[in-house]
Parts: C-alpha cells; structure tokens; sequence
C-alpha cells in the first residue's frame, strides 16, 4: 500500500505543469438530489482529464526519451502532453472509434497515433509490441506505481480544498476504469478520513470493479457491449490497483449511457460545465441513486470533458428534472 507522502513527492514534481482545479457548488443539484455535494471540476485540468496527472509523475521520472501508451484518448492526450513538456516524444494506441476531439487533442500535442479495432484486437499487446521493438517506455494507462500515485494528487488537492471550507464528506463518487484515478484518489483522502466510503461508478455492461468486489476477485467482462462512456471500458481491474480498491473502496455503482447524457445536461444547466460520458458517470450516479446520497454530504468527481459535439449536443436534447 502506498502512503499520502508518496502523493505529496507526486505532487511537487508535477505540481507546476497542472491546474489546481477548482471545487464547486450548487444548490439547484443539491434540491435535486436531497443531499450536500462538493464537485471537482477536473475536466478543467490541462488535456480536459485527470490523466496528465499520472503521466506527469511516470515521464517525469523516466530518463528515456521516447514513450508509448494505450488509450481510449485521454490517457493519450495526457501521455502527448506531458511529453511535450518534457521535450520527448510520445506514440499513443487508441481506438479506431475513438472521440475525434481526442484525437484532435493528442495531435495537437504532438503525440504520433497508431490505431486499433478495441473490438478485435488488444491495444495493450499492441503498445506492449511498439515498446518491445523501439525500445520506447511503456506507460499503462492505470496499472502502475507512478501513474497510480499521480493520479493520487487529485486527492491531496481535494483534502486541502476541503480543509479550507471545513467540509467532511461521508461518501465519494468517482469514475472507474481500471481503477488508476479512485485507488489515488483512496489512499489520499483515507490517510485523512479513514471510515470515508468511497464508490466506483461505471457504465452499465462495463462494470468489472462493481462485481469483482462483491465477488473479491477480478472479473473479466466477457460480452462487450458499445457504449459512449468510451473512457471507462476497461474489461477487468488492474492487478495492482484492485489489490487497493479492494481495501479501500465501497460497493460499486453502474449507470447506463441515458443516465450519463442526462447528467452531461445537468452539469451544463446547472454547473455550466461540459462533461464527456466517462467524466459524468459520478453525477449520474449521485442523481439517480437518491437513497445512497440523501441527506449526506458528497464528494462528486468530475473527471473528464473531452466530449465530442454531436454526443454534447444530443445531450441537451435529454429530460432532465426542473426545479
């Protein structure tokens, strides 16, 4: 198990190169939910993601000069970024399906892509290929120390943003792929709130961390389905990072695809903020599960804005409850 003072080494490397993103309020989606929520806004961090974060920490460590990675698109744009920042080069795996905003985004840093069909082939056996060949550093999207341990620094800032406003949250909602951002963001706020109960939210049909919990094993999802949470299709835990979400977290909580545009909608009108699916599964999450989040005080994870406009667009066509 790592320590919070691994994250506070984290976050003096990285700390420079990142927004502190801001926390925020309201009281229209406080009406609608019965409940006290907190939301990081970390779709305003740098590349719309919390990935630079874990990037940040893994090539700032790293003294070769060439790194590939998987991704569905953020864990890409991270991995350009910070490469560029450090004046490396990066190439990215990603998805032939993959959000062209995405894909704008890791070409515009520079980043060189090499795509796949997720449906039919492994990118990570692919990056694996790349790394093997050329020599370049591997950097998995969630299953390591460093990235595992940027991602925490998410959470230091949360504890001292929540500090300062003397808030105590009796529960998280945190997006969960394969578990690299909630098993930081854990090992932060348990070092200071040990009893805090912290859920994994995933799309409906994609929820490996949900039932790999109840089961205490990791599950493979085996019958994949599409969906637009395109950031979140991870089809089984990390080895590593469930090792700390089983220790760490509570029960898990799926959403499906009309759940997530409706809070997509929500976060707009209410937030004016613009999520991508992945980034608002924790919103979803605390708007329709009411019986887990009434009367609680929250903190909601917005993790991600990547979102391409047509997905946005529909979004806004989605009912959402008026106050």
């Amino acid at each position: 198990m790592f320590s919070i003072y691994q994250i506070k080494d984290a976050y003096k490397l990285i700390s420079s190169n990142i927004n502190k993103t801001p926390i925020l309020f309201s009281d229209k989606i406080n009406n609608l939910t019965k409940s006290n929520i907190i939301f990081k806004a970390e779709n305003l961090q740098k590349t719309g993601s919390f990935k630079i974060r874990g990037a940040l920490n893994f090539i700032g460590q790293s003294k070769n000069q060439n790194f590939v990675a998987p991704s569905s698109g953020n864990h890409a744009q991270g991995v350009a970024a910070a490469a560029r920042l450090y004046k490396k080069s990066s190439t990215l795996v990603m998805p032939l399906d993959a959000p062209s905003s995405k894909i704008q985004g890791v070409e515009s840093y520079g980043g060189n892509i090499v795509f796949y069909d997720r449906y039919k082939e492994d990118r990570v056996k692919i990056a694996k290929k790349i790394s093997l060949d050329k020599g370049y550093d591997f950097i998995p999207p969630y299953d390591h120390n460093d990235i595992i341990l940027g991602q925490g620094t998410l959470g230091l800032e949360v504890l001292d943003q929540l500090k300062e406003i003397d808030f105590v949250p009796d529960m998280v909602l945190c997006c969960c792929g394969g578990g690299g951002l909630i098993s930081g963001l854990s090992i932060a706020l348990k070092s200071q709130w040990n009893k805090l109960k912290i859920h994994p939210v995933e799309p409906e049909f994609w929820d490996d961390t949900k039932i790999s919990l109840k089961e205490k094993k990791r599950h493979k999802i085996i019958n994949k389905k599409s969906s637009i949470c395109d950031a979140l299709l991870s089809e089984t835990p990390g080895e590593l990072t469930f090792r700390i979400n089983k220790k760490l977290l509570s029960f898990g909580i799926s959403v499906t695809d009309q759940q997530a545009m409706e809070a997509i909608h929500v976060a707009y009108e209410y937030l004016k903020l613009v999520l991508e699916p992945g980034g608002a599964v924790a919103l979803a999450a605390a708007l329709n599960y009411s019986e887990v989040v009434k009367n609680k005080n929250v903190l909601v994870i917005l993790s991600g804005g990547n979102i391409d406009k047509k997905i946005f667009l529909n979004s806004l066509k989605t009912k959402i409850k008026k106050l």
